[in-house]
């Protein structure tokens, strides 16, 4: 990228991000999420880094977040609400820390870590103990007065806990008690109040609330105090300011004087701030609140204090941010590809983007009204998401960064490897190639089969499959049991001893359980959890393909539609006589292990974490028993089983009358 190019997109990740603040800080409204946000922020301020030139004192990188809103009387604070800059890799903890070291020529920092809570930020004053004001960051210089909003949070003490305090020094109640202290910290709601929050408003046909953040937010600027006391929001503290030597002590000083703070963790080296983040993680989604990273702070407060601050951020601290789930690139090209029953999917190509710790260069963009929804071009800057291991797709188009230079796309009336017309059946958005012998189908057929939840035969990934393909070895699933070692020695990649490894593993995969036959069958619609449904309600595969489709109906999670689908493939002579085919090669089926009947034709369904197994392992449990683990809430539903931070699911299980059990009662039942 040029000077004239950087300064183009500059000016322009400027607008669009002060556009997304105004809207986030003062509206309390949100078109994109923070993260998508954050890596805006990220992508202008590593592009002033490298043409510092280009920066300006408008620039989002250069203010702290958000204008006061008119309503409220405003609050000059005494001193500054900074902004906390923002890490988001082990190496840049690196790079603070190296910074750190040449500004004091120290080799030894000791730190403080703590959470992150994605709330609202707020100033309390006290004089003599009791509460004064209370005020919002606003634009960290001015805020607003909430004073009244705040006192209905049962969190904040009106008057601070000292007189029956024996922990508290008399120093420091004597200063507290006859002076003026500032307190500092977040307003948040929890995660089960807001989901109630939301479900009131969707049986009132309001519109429901984004977040947790937003909608705490949004009640701190309620103009009536009783709204705000309906919202049960909680505070947690993280600063103050009365003579304590590190942050650990004010932690403590702020536990002992009434306030709900972080114990934290105080850390020597950058490894213990890595595993605390690690295992921060793991507790994530079992926190009652959303937190969004951790706040590390240089321990020692003089030091702190020396360090000073670097334009608008503190040099003794910084927000280690948790791996983004969204993020935003560029779209460098528009694909298609052809999947194993036919269907075609566009393809995002990106310019590379780290997602959760992965670098990612392709999104999906699902299917051709998709792309008119979302209006996508090649060359228009994006927000991706990627959630756990499911394929990363293209959720937003960014089009106030336009250049005029992106191009349409147009989707394709032809496959691209056959060339078949394309066919888009009716009350369907996929376009499929319907062509069976159309080469890229094939391969996608035989990646599938050996792939781990079917026939599992290690050795046989998909580069191997189209080295065998290539060379006339393979064309369907059933050559895969018909190949020799003699025929595998000659390939390139394949040495004696790893082509008899390749062998055996062929051998071995040939007994298989009904679950894992049935999923490598690639019948449509049905996956790995359907087809574990299935096997438990049908003993073999010859009781499969001879049922009906009201006989399969009665399976949980199966409707006409998918009913229809099985009852049409095994109609097909072609897959007919590929059963047959497995069969004769020495494909031995065995049915799957149930324990006992005990919870036989019983349907569970969970919410929340289980603390005494994963949900995997009660699910296992519940089908060795003979029951059935499901996705989703129906009247057919027998028990909801719900641990910690349950979801909606539970009003759902009342108003349709299913039996609600904690995870006690529900290891009682599998025991």
């Amino acid at each position: 990228m040029d000077k004239r190019e950087a300064k183009q997109r500059i000016e322009k990740l400027k607008k669009v991000i002060s556009y997304h603040r105004y809207l986030y800080h003062v509206l309390n409204r949100q078109e994109i999420s923070s993260e998508a946000l954050d890596s805006l922020k990220h992508e202008l301020w590593q592009l002033e880094q490298k043409f510092p030139e280009f920066i300006t004192p408008d620039s989002p990188t250069q203010r702290v977040a958000g204008k006061p809103s008119k309503g409220f009387k405003k609050i000059k604070h005494n001193i500054p609400m900074l902004s906390i800059e923002d890490i988001f890799s082990e190496q840049e903890l690196q790079n603070w820390q190296d910074y750190l070291k040449r500004l004091e020529k120290s080799e030894e920092i000791e730190y403080f870590c703590e959470l992150k809570i994605d709330g609202f930020a707020i100033s309390l004053v006290y004089k003599n103990g009791s509460l004064v004001y209370g005020a919002t960051r606003g634009d960290g210089k001015i805020g607003e007065d909430v004073t009244q909003n705040l006192k209905t949070i049962e969190s904040i003490p009106l008057k601070l806990n000292l007189h029956n305090n024996i922990e508290v020094s008399n120093k420091i109640k004597k200063l507290i008690s006859s002076g003026r202290i500032e307190v500092r910290g977040e307003v948040y709601m929890e995660k089960k109040n807001f989901e109630k929050i939301n479900q009131e408003r969707k049986k009132q046909g309001l519109k429901i609330y984004a977040n947790p953040r937003n909608t705490a937010a949004g009640t701190i600027r309620q103009l009536d105090p009783k709204i705000v006391a309906s919202r049960h929001l909680k505070f947690l503290a993280y600063d103050t300011d009365i003579g304590q030597e590190t942050h650990l002590q004010k932690h403590k000083i702020l536990s002992l004087i009434g306030f709900k703070s972080d114990k934290g963790l105080k850390c020597k080296d950058l490894q213990c701030i890595i595993q605390f983040r690690k295992d921060i993680i793991k507790k994530r989604d079992a926190l009652p609140f959303q937190i969004d990273g951790i706040v590390i702070n240089v321990n020692n407060n003089s030091l702190f204090q020396k360090l000073g601050r670097a334009g608008k951020s503190p040099r003794g601290i910084r927000a280690f941010k948790f791996s983004p789930k969204q993020a935003t690139t560029i779209v460098r090209d528009i694909r298609v590809q052809v999947g194993r029953t036919g269907a075609i999917t566009p393809i995002a190509v990106l310019k590379p983007v780290k997602i959760s710790g992965a670098t990612i260069t392709r999104a999906t963009l699902h299917n051709q009204d998709e792309i008119k929804k979302l209006g996508v071009k090649i060359g228009d800057t994006v927000i991706i998401e990627r959630s756990g291991d499911v394929i990363p797709s293209v959720v937003n188009v960014l089009s106030k960064l336009r250049t005029e230079k992106e191009k349409e796309f147009h989707f394709p009336r032809f496959c691209p490897v056959c060339k078949t017309k394309l066919t888009r059946p009716e009350g369907e958005v996929i376009w499929r190639c319907l062509n069976i012998d159309c080469q890229i189908r094939k391969r996608e057929n035989l990646h599938y089969f050996v792939s781990k939840k079917a026939f599992n035969i290690k050795g046989l990934g998909p580069k191997a499959i189209d080295k065998l393909v290539d060379e006339n070895l393979i064309s369907q699933v059933s050559d895969i049991f018909e190949l020799k070692q003699g025929d595998l020695i000659p390939l390139e990649r394949f040495a004696e001893k790893s082509a008899k490894n390749l062998m055996e593993s062929i051998q071995g995969s040939k007994t298989i359980s009904l679950p894992a036959f049935i999923y490598s069958l690639g019948i449509r619609h049905v996956g790995e959890e359907t087809a574990i449904n299935i096997s438990q309600y049908f003993s073999s595969i010859n009781n499969l393909r001879n049922s009906s489709k009201q006989e399969l109906e009665k399976v949980p999670d199966i409707g006409p539609k998918v009913s229809e689908s099985i009852c049409s493939w095994f109609k097909e002579k072609k897959n007919q006589q590929l059963i047959k085919d497995l069969l004769k090669l020495g494909v031995k089926v065995i049915n799957q292990e149930i324990q006992n009947n005990k919870l036989r034709g019983k349907n569970f369904v969970f919410t929340g974490s289980l603390k005494s197994l994963t949900r995997e392992e009660a699910r296992k449990k519940i089908r060795m028993l003979g029951g059935h683990p499901t996705n989703s809430l129906s009247k057919y539903t027998d028990f909801l089983v719900f641990g910690e931070n349950p979801s909606s699911k539970i009003q759902k299980a009342k108003e349709l009358g299913v039996k609600i059990i904690k995870e006690k009662e529900f290891l009682k039942l599998i025991k």
